[in-house]
């Protein structure tokens, strides 16, 4: 009965005019960034922050979540039609998707990847209201030690999860816990690693740090490597899958879902680690598996149902414990602290409006998302055509705008030039740079976590281990760092992500 009461509460929060016009534009200008190469949810929702403080905190997270999953949308466009993909998940549907442009099927291809995305992200949306809330009830139980392991646990997920060297992802890691020490100590008032700048006082604002490695650092990134698109088809016909097709992508749907679903949980994982899990799975168990990388649609069906299962399951542990699972998680966590609302378990408890009006929406937006994907599909190709040079001087205004909107400062808009340097180096030795963003986010509520643990402790460190719950994530932390090391694992490792990139 708590269920239905709370869906209802959902559904009503959801369904009000100024929120269903809030997930209509997210879901809208989500596809739009996904159809755009270079751009992506990340820099988007980071340029989109400063626009959050005017808003209802429903209306404000309804927007930004719309966002995300409906770039997972727009990128299987790009990826078709011009194999080019517009959002990272949706690299392995180029594989397939384009060799079926090229047969005269696009249609059929994108329509796959609506349908696929669509159904993926009802089933997911029902995972999250059947799992979040026992989740949240268990959450409500961890202590400080418990949070502060959870934590640990989330970073060295996210470096055995991350693409390329093991090494580089540590490093990020590493230089986004020091990042986030910058500023003024709490407890004792000093100022830390401020090199006596009177800016630096207050620590480095996340959305700086976000629009700058991710916006400016991915277009410098694009502008050096931009080619020419080949577009296979400026009119999309024949839009419906045939019935031999239907045989076909059924079994795949479900089978990227589940992967989806349980991979977009993990700390790092999310939709492009989903997209990648679901097509080497299918490739795996089809019985057209030869067909895949010639145009076989379980090869659209697949990863297009897992990245969007993906990217909604990814609320799970950002709404339940507080922590993100992935960059756009961590904005996220971010929007929420401009709202002035602490991530955590007790958000379903004392927002409950927020927490199912976000979950409702999501199944909204997909709906909406299937309505405007496909009639659309002739603005989606004339937006492609727009050559990226053109589009980058916009992007760049729109980023410094947002960012002397935090507090009118010039000094600001400087430090996110510094950082989009730093993401156009990360990108050029190969670093990948979401670790540095989600121990960023962490570093500072783990200091919090660990002080607090002492303080109740007395400063006997060793309760972190003889505390059941603590001990088992460190253990979990420590297992997976282990395994990750052994040579044969690491191999297999690098060999995937290779296979992946290429």
């Amino acid at each position: 009965m708590d269920l239905l009461g709370n869906l209802w509460i959902g559904l009503e929060t959801a369904l009000t005019p100024i929120n269903l016009l809030y997930c209509l534009v997210g879901v809208f200008f989500g596809t739009a960034v996904g159809v755009l190469p270079g751009l992506g949810p990340v820099a988007t929702i980071a340029m989109l922050l400063p626009i959050t403080f005017g808003l209802p905190p429903e209306s404000a997270l309804i927007m930004l979540a719309g966002i995300y999953y409906g770039a997972q949308y727009g990128g299987s466009t790009t990826a078709i039609l011009v194999n080019l993909p517009g959002e990272s998940s949706s690299v392995v549907t180029a594989l397939d998707g384009y060799q079926m442009a090229r047969q005269g099927k696009a249609g059929r291809a994108l329509a796959t990847a609506a349908i696929g995305s669509f159904i993926a992200g009802t089933i997911a949306t029902f995972v999250i209201i059947f799992f979040a809330p026992p989740l949240a009830s268990i959450a409500l139980k961890f202590g400080p030690a418990e949070y502060f392991s959870l934590m640990v646990l989330g970073l060295i997920a996210s470096i055995v999860l991350a693409r390329g060297s093991l090494l580089h992802a540590l490093a990020m890691i590493v230089l986004g816990l020091f990042l986030g020490l910058v500023g003024t100590d709490i407890t004792s008032g000093s100022e830390r690693y401020t090199f006596d700048l009177p800016k630096l006082a207050d620590g480095i604002d996340f959305v700086i740090v976000a629009m700058g490695i991710f916006g400016i650092g991915e277009i410098v990134a694009n502008l050096e490597n931009e080619s020419k698109r080949e577009l296979l088809a400026k009119r999309v016909t024949g839009l419906m899958p045939t019935r031999e097709d239907w045989r076909r992508i059924i079994g795949p749907i479900f089978r990227g879902t589940v992967l989806g679903s349980i991979l977009g949980i993990l700390p790092g994982g999310g939709a492009m680690l989903a997209s990648f899990g679901a097509y080497s799975l299918e490739k795996k168990v089809s019985p057209n598996s030869a067909e895949f990388g010639k145009g076989a649609i379980e090869g659209v069906a697949a990863p297009e149902s897992a990245n969007n299962a993906g990217a909604q399951t990814s609320f799970i542990p950002m709404l339940t414990l507080g922590v993100p699972s992935n960059p756009v998680m961590a904005l996220m966590i971010g929007a929420m602290i401009i709202q002035g609302i602490q991530p955590g378990p007790s958000v379903m408890t004392e927002q409950p409006k927020l927490f199912w009006g976000l979950i409702v929406s999501m199944w909204v937006g997909n709906l909406m998302l299937l309505a405007l994907n496909l009639p659309l599909i002739g603005l989606w190709v004339r937006m492609i055509s727009i050559p990226y040079h053109l589009l980058y001087p916009m992007i760049v205004a729109f980023c410094s705008i947002g960012v002397f909107s935090l507090s009118n400062s010039t000094f600001d808009v400087y430090l996110m030039a510094i950082f989009g340097l730093l993401g156009y180096v990360f990108r050029k030795i190969d670093a990948e740079p979401a670790p540095l963003l989600l121990a960023f986010v962490l570093g500072p509520m783990m200091e919090e976590f660990l002080r607090r643990t002492l303080l109740l402790s007395r400063g006997d460190a060793t309760v972190f281990f003889t505390r059941p719950i603590s001990a088992t994530m460190l253990a979990v932390a420590v297992v997976l760092l282990l395994i990750v090391l052994l040579p044969s694992i690491r191999q297999k490792r690098e060999e995937a992500f290779e296979e992946e990139a290429g």
